[in-house]
């Protein structure tokens, strides 16, 4: 950066208004990396009105005498032909036509300084408009590093607008560019027919035609722009594209990457998961202990701790997902794997971009549903939302080991395999498969649509900037908790007061009756009377061809919050102590015990098979269907989502129960 010439900026005088700034360029050209330089962590997240596309603002000190200026990152683009919504949103707020958004005073587009050609057509296409436009040119020090060496003031004056070097991770350039982005604002505000020569027209109206285009803008980058000679050796991106890109070499290796980024989101979260758990439940003991018994007391312990306890619980998680994700962006990985993965999601109908986000719902569908926003093209992105929740996520797995620990414990398959494991994994591969089917369902009735076209651009490989990955990672939980949290916490309340109301005569809940196993009695009739009690008996009518009864409809009701809290529930409606891991024997042996009031087992082996198909099948999960609403901005989908996965559950469980007892099965 040393060899760059300081060429004399004019500065405006100061301006009294907030200016609004916007930064637009390619994907992969560093726009977020810039971003996050200006803005430090003074920016914020939210979607444009009335779509789900993100746009992050942030407060840029453009000069210690003027006012913070509004710095907005808009989607990446290539051109100002649109055709993604999120090209569409960056072109209609650079061309001043987003009725919620003010035309902004001056363009920052970002340019790759390894990458002029490609990069410039988007930066032409802006100069044409007439609007303040600064070009930054990033990753100037890879392109020093690769010997090519630019004339900034030739390309500058070529262009006709200032060019400013940056290096965002060392936030070198930035003062550089905050004074050229004050003088054309400053020039630009001194021509009074500034506003009506802005151009707000498809650029089809410009004279120059794509390949007239290209051709002034490589003649452009000749006049000043050195190349080496060329050199016998490959570029490091291209040797390593050779292993990660190979027919054979690359799957494997992406599946290894996928196993390592399923395993850590698995499992590595168990630990601070089990502990944020624990730290919520101590805090729900010792409100228990210190309030009177009363409504408040139950509220807090039973509704309002475990309602936000159950979301902060997702928090590692998330954290894990998006640190990855932002890795895998950040190193330009993300693009080679879904390059690969494209051609085989193509034929279920869905985009290479699917995967991460079907593969992280084994862990939790809400993570998976959020990382469904690298998904450019609405209809597939809306259909990967859609079947994520079959993917057999932690929660569902305290049922299965339940019913297996009940009813299947120490059987073998072919004497050597357990038939429990066998089970499970036929339960995954369930999963699996309603999510192919349903997918292309989708995609050839209601999110039918022409396949777009697969134009990708692998970008060279980086080193992750830690900073980068900070703001996505801080961002991400902090939009996770806002966003899921209150919506769940007040879904909890709700149930809790279904569970607690009509109060016992001895003015005792049923989550203060659960605290000792003398009133395990008191609880079990408490639940009995209650709403959910009394829903539970008018559902059992309806739930009995699947084999439940009213005690299991209670059940299934209180898991519609979360899956995992059957087993509380069972363990009250048939007076047991509450084991949330699923494996108290004495639940199981309440299970195989429970009779029917004709003396029947009131469960058995094709009932378990049965709750498990439906548990595979089914959308019982709140906080996914609140991060569907969030993520598709309306209540349609989450609506359609848990319907039509219940009409699923329902006929699968059937067919299950009734097909079993035809067959002899009981």
């Amino acid at each position: 950066m040393s060899a760059i010439p300081r060429t004399k900026l004019a500065v405006a005088n100061p301006l009294t208004r907030p200016l609004i700034i916007a930064v637009a360029g390619n994907p992969n050209a560093g726009k977020t990396s810039l971003f996050n330089a200006l803005t430090g962590m003074r920016q914020k997240v939210a979607n444009y009105p009335g779509v789900t596309v993100e746009r992050k603002v942030g407060l840029w000190t453009l000069a210690p005498e003027l006012p913070p200026a509004q710095l907005i990152d808009l989607p990446g683009l290539y051109s100002l032909e649109a055709t993604s919504l999120d090209e569409q949103i960056a072109r209609d707020a650079l061309l001043g036509r987003a009725r919620e958004m003010p035309t902004p005073d001056a363009v920052i587009v970002v340019v790759d300084a390894t990458n002029l050609v490609r990069n410039l057509y988007l930066a032409s296409q802006l100069i044409e408009t007439k609007q303040p436009v600064v070009i930054a040119l990033t990753m100037f020090d890879i392109a020093e590093r690769q010997k090519l060496s630019i004339d900034v003031a030739k390309l500058g004056a070529a262009l006709g607008v200032p060019v400013v070097p940056v290096v965002a991770k060392q936030q070198r350039g930035t003062t550089r560019l905050a004074e050229a982005v004050l003088a054309v604002i400053a020039e630009a505000e001194s021509r009074p027919d500034r506003r009506s020569e802005r151009v707000r027209e498809d650029t089809t109206t410009c004279a120059q035609s794509l390949i007239n285009r290209y051709h002034w803008i490589e003649k452009v980058v000749a006049g000043s722009l050195n190349r080496p000679h060329e050199q016998a050796k490959a570029s490091p991106t291209e040797r390593i594209d050779r292993v990660l890109t190979h027919k054979f070499f690359g799957p494997a290796v992406l599946l290894l990457v996928m196993l390592l980024i399923f395993q850590a989101i698995f499992s590595w979260a168990s630990l601070p998961m089990y502990i944020i758990e624990r730290i919520f439940n101590v805090l729900s003991e010792t409100v228990r202990l210190n309030l009177p018994p009363g409504v408040l007391a139950d509220l807090l312990a039973g509704g309002v701790i475990p309602g936000v306890g159950g979301v902060l619980v997702f928090l590692p998680q998330i954290f894990l997902l998006f640190l990855f994700i932002s890795m895998l962006e950040d190193s330009g990985y993300m693009a080679r794997a879904v390059f690969l993965t494209d051609r085989v999601m193509r034929s279920l109908g869905l985009q290479g971009r699917a995967l991460m986000p079907l593969l992280s719902s084994f862990a939790c569908a809400v993570p998976g549903i959020m990382a469904t926003r690298t998904i450019e093209d609405p209809k597939d992105r809306l259909t990967t939302i859609l079947i994520a929740p079959f993917m057999s996520c932690s929660a569902r797995l305290p049922v299965y080991t339940l019913m297996i620990a009940t009813f299947f414990s120490e059987q073998k398959v072919l004497g050597q395999i357990s038939l429990g494991v066998v089970i499970l994994l036929s339960l995954y591969l369930l999963g699996i498969t309603a999510a192919v089917v349903v997918a292309w369902i989708l995609k050839h009735t209601i999110l039918k649509a022409s396949p777009s076209p697969f134009v990708m651009e692998l970008p060279p490989y980086r080193l992750p900037s830690f900073t980068n990955v900070g703001h996505a990672i801080l961002m991400r939980c902090g939009l996770f908790v806002k966003r899921a949290g209150t919506v769940i916490l007040a879904i909890s309340i709700l149930l809790w007061a279904l569970a607690a109301f009509p109060r016992s005569p001895n003015g005792q809940s049923t989550a203060s009756a659960t605290q000792n196993a003398q009133n395990n009695d008191e609880a079990a009739a408490q639940i009995r009377n209650s709403y959910a009690g009394r829903a539970g008996r008018m559902l059992e009518p309806l739930i009995a061809p699947l084999g439940f009864d009213w005690k299991i409809g209670i059940g299934l009701i209180s898991s519609f919050a979360a899956r995992e809290t059957i087993i509380s529930t069972l363990s009250i409606v048939y007076g047991v102590g509450a084991d949330p891991s699923g494996r108290s024997t004495t639940l199981n042996d309440a299970l195989r015990n429970a009779r029917r009031p004709d003396g029947s087992p009131a469960w058995t082996p094709l009932v378990g098979i049965s709750l498990m198909v439906f548990f595979v099948l089914a959308c019982q999960c709140m906080s996914t269907l609140a991060v569907v609403r969030r993520e598709t901005n309306s209540w349609r989908w989450p609506l359609f989502l848990v319907s039509y996965m219940l009409v699923l559950a329902y006929v699968g469980s059937m067919v299950t129960y009734q097909g079993g007892r035809l067959l002899g099965f009981s």
